[in-house]
């Protein structure tokens, strides 16, 4: 690509924008129209969007709505617009009207309207934001403006104000390091895959599956200039990216005299390289990327900047502790992340690394609040202590520092030993999903109780809101679509009441029966905090099947849930009359039955590894054979999902305007799902119960696995794990390459596939 000049690249970019009409500040402006909020409707309800009359009132200091209807129509008064469509959305959805959903919708407005008397509805947090860092490369690479604009659609339903908006930064990124001197050699080098950009934008990983299309970075421009322009029009509060510290390696070997330390190899990619914030090199490029920001896609308030994300500050003044520093998900809080080191020095360190990063952004932008991800604080207590962080936030002011606080689900407490971060304003939230990988799990009566529980206490500090932050969508919506209503002032309510709603919004009708069994559901399934599995002796994986197989996964502990009442729960699910014609009740359904399938298979393998070393290879061979038909007839089932393998692929293809593009995306699609990248723990990260994979991925996996131990078995060599491993990371890696198509095979009758599945695992669990 040729090399452009700063001037030309950043005036063009603006002249096209200008021209789409798409360059407007992005930091929330007071919408004083209801012209977007209407739009969402339509979008959803379609001409029945007309009986939903829309009053825009900004009087009130906290986010509110009030529905009132006599009967042929509803008028939703709200400060917002996202309070307006959220007013609307629940209003619709307590009706039975409308349900919103990543796995479909469902829109029957009745002829007539239930009467509403106005009351007022209000938030009991200023804000709500959405997303994790991670998203933008687990799920949204390869989205088109279609589907952003359904999700941002989905926000405003949900009540979303403030979501992060990292889309489109490669391409200012691109402009900077250009201005301050590496070609595009070098940059092509630099830039990590589509679906890596996250773990690239962190500082974890450089260059890895580059180079990048110069495309997908223009695409991406595009698209974040769409995004952010929607955002505006909703009267959202958007988080933009910062310049947190990484610089390419090529800028570093520019620069020797700076003070830029080579950090740990994070997972087993390479090192990167971190600018210490006393250089003032990091003050001119942290200036130069918000100015630079600005002038391509307009004004913002809140930069996000983590500068340790999974990495750890060095302590000593030529970086040297960080270079061998342990750190990971798979090793959080564990022996192997303890480091020992002078607390005086430490303390003065991190105070002076916090106050650079906040000059960096305030000298750009002065009324910036510099926002940052609290999960090291919660990842890392060993070093991160309550004076370690109480130091790292001592010398930025009150008001100009936000932390998303958003791991209560598996590491709380962080707020109440840190005394409210020093009174900083802070956001409270979950993270619930990692990897996009998908068990069926959450915890309906934590959030609610656990919510209720903050909302009491006195000593929350500057608390600004609540967030639920997914590294991943398209699971799980149940759990997303509670704790939004939680964030909107239904904490009150039961758990069995909101369920009520719920699904009579969902499916369009309730019974008893239909409340018993997604009750006996919701204590099976929706009862578990964190999915333990999935980090199980830093091997990732959802379940058992989804893990790159080794020997000593006879081990195996289990999984969290109730297993006797998901059976009892998929039987009286499978049971009812009158709801096989809902398209959302039959994917509900054979998700719950995939996940318990998933589990009894899991059972097969260990009992089938376990026969195998006893050398009882005629059970062994029993075993096999079950988890052959079990994965055959899962994956056939999951065809009628919507995501599949062959989903993804057709994604990545489609975002490809030459078959060299679409190759290399398809490429990146596939390696994000299975191998990761890197020689640490991260392969099967975002393992997926998917079409596809169950069969095409998993199932030979373990089939080689069983197939060496029963040779061992059978008089044969003894099994070499070191061997077989290095062996099948080849076949992965060949498979991960290979040209081949997936095409979705969807099974005509599904619930009844679902039943013959259920019939095949026998008595009741």
């Amino acid at each position: 690509m040729p090399a452009l000049s700063r001037r030309t690249f950043l005036s063009t970019s603006m002249a096209t924008a200008t021209a789409l009409g798409l360059m407007m500040p992005v930091a929330r402006a007071e919408a004083t129209t209801t012209s977007a909020a209407e739009g969402v409707l339509r979008r959803l309800l379609g001409r029945e969007a007309a009986r939903v009359r829309l009053t825009l009132d900004a009087s009130g200091t906290t986010p509110w709505y009030a529905a009132k209807s006599t009967g042929a129509s509803v008028t939703i008064a709200g400060n917002s617009p996202v309070a307006l469509t959220h007013g609307a959305y629940s209003y619709l959805k307590s009706a039975g009207a409308a349900n919103l959903s990543w796995e479909g919708n469902r829109v029957a407005l009745p002829t007539r309207l239930p009467n509403a008397s106005g009351t007022k509805v209000e938030s009991p947090f200023a804000h709500r934001v959405y997303m994790n860092t991670c998203t933008f490369g687990y799920t949204t690479p390869f989205w088109d403006w279609a589907r952003w604009e359904r999700e941002l659609d989905w926000m405003a339903l949900h009540g979303i104000d403030m979501p992060l908006a990292m889309e489109g930064q490669e391409y200012v990124w691109q402009a900077l390091w250009r201005e301050l001197g590496l070609n595009d050699a070098e940059l092509s080098d630099y830039f990590s895959g589509p679906a890596f950009t996250p773990w690239h934008r962190m500082g974890n990983i450089e260059g890895y599956l580059a180079p990048v299309p110069q495309a997908w970075i223009q695409k991406k421009h595009k698209l974040q200039s769409r995004i952010l322009g929607r955002m505006k029009e909703l009267g959202m509060t958007p988080i933009l990216p910062a310049f947190g510290g990484y610089v390419p390696k090529a800028f570093a070997q520019k620069h020797p005299q700076a003070r830029i330390y080579p950090m740990r190899p994070w997972e087993g990619f390479h090192e990167t390289y971190w600018l210490d914030p006393a250089d003032p090199l990091f003050a001119k490029i942290a200036a130069r990327f918000i100015a630079l920001y600005t002038e391509t896609y307009g004004e913002g308030r809140y930069y996000l900047a983590d500068s340790f994300n999974e990495m750890l500050p060095p302590i000593s003044h030529d970086g040297s502790d960080v270079k061998n520093a342990k750190y990971g998900d798979s090793t959080a809080n564990t022996k192997e992340t303890e480091t020992v080191v002078d607390p005086a020095v430490k303390a003065e360190r991190l105070a002076a690394y916090g106050k650079a990063i906040y000059d960096s952004i305030r000298q750009a932008r002065p009324d910036a609040v510099w926002t940052m991800q609290g999960w090291l604080f919660g990842a890392d207590k060993h070093f991160w202590t309550p004076d370690a962080i109480g130091a790292f936030l001592r010398d930025v002011p009150q008001d100009k520092l936000m932390i998303l606080d958003i791991g209560n689900d598996r590491y709380p407490g962080v707020w109440q030993s840190s005394n409210a971060f020093q009174g900083k304003p802070w956001i409270y939230g979950y993270v619930h999903n990692y990897g996009a990988s998908n068990p069926v799990y959450g915890d309906l009566g934590f959030y609610r109780d656990d919510i209720r529980g903050l909302l009491a206490r006195k000593d929350t500090g500057d608390l600004k809101g609540f967030g639920l932050f997914p590294e991943g969508l398209h699971n799980n919506s149940i759990v997303y679509e509670y704790a939004y209503d939680l964030a909107w002032g239904q904490a009150n309510q039961t758990v069995t009441e909101w369920l009520t709603t719920y699904l009579k919004s969902r499916y369009g009708q309730v019974t008893p029966a239909l409340i018993l069994a997604w009750s006996t559901y919701v204590e099976a399934a929706f009862s578990t905090r964190y999915w333990s599995p999935r980090w199980w002796r830093s091997k990732a994986g959802a379940y058992l099947l989804c893990k790159r197989p080794t020997a000593d996964m006879v081990e195996f502990e289990g999984h969290p849930g109730d297993r006797k009442k998901l059976r009892r729960a998929i039987d009286a699910l499978l049971s009812l009359k009158g709801f096989g014609g809902s398209a959302l009740y039959r994917h509900d359904v054979i998700d719950a039955v995939r996940h318990l399938v998933s589990e009894e298979i899991d059972d097969r393998l260990i009992a089938a590894m376990k026969a195998y070393k006893s050398g009882d290879v005629k059970t062994g061979d029993g075993l096999r054979e079950e988890v052959i038909a079990l994965v055959t007839q899962v994956d056939t089932l999951m065809g009628a999902q919507p995501d599949t393998l062959a989903s993804w692929i057709d994604e990545a293809s489609a975002y490809g305007d030459t078959s060299e593009e679409k190759a290399y995306y398809v490429m990146n699609a596939k390696a994000q799902v299975t191998v990761w990248g890197g020689k640490g723990n991260l392969n099967d990260y975002a393992s997926k119960a998917w079409q596809g994979l169950y069969k095409d991925f998993y199932l030979p996996r373990w089939m080689k696995l069983l197939a060496a131990l029963r040779a061992s078995a059978s008089g044969g060599a003894p099994f070499d794990q070191k061997t077989f491993t290095r062996e099948l990371i080849d076949w992965e890696q060949a498979w991960v390459r290979a040209d081949i198509a997936f095409k979705r095979h969807a099974p005509k009758q599904p619930l009844n596939a679902a039943r013959a599945l259920v019939a095949h695992l026998g008595a009741k669990t």
